[in-house]
């Protein structure tokens, strides 16, 4: 399991210094089902835009 998971989304509620997650847990959809060929056919759920 990562043990580090980077995001570069500066106004999500969960974006720390370094770039790093500070998300308790990562919930990622694919939009094609449930497989996806490329990181373009995903949506990262957790996102919640910053007060």
């Amino acid at each position: 399991m990562a043990k580090e998971v980077l995001c570069e989304v500066e106004n999500c509620n969960y974006w720390g210094q370094g770039n790093l997650c500070q998300a308790d847990a990562i919930y990622v959809v694919s939009h094609k089902g449930n497989t996806a060929y490329d990181s373009k056919d995903t949506d990262c759920k957790t996102f919640k835009p910053a007060h």
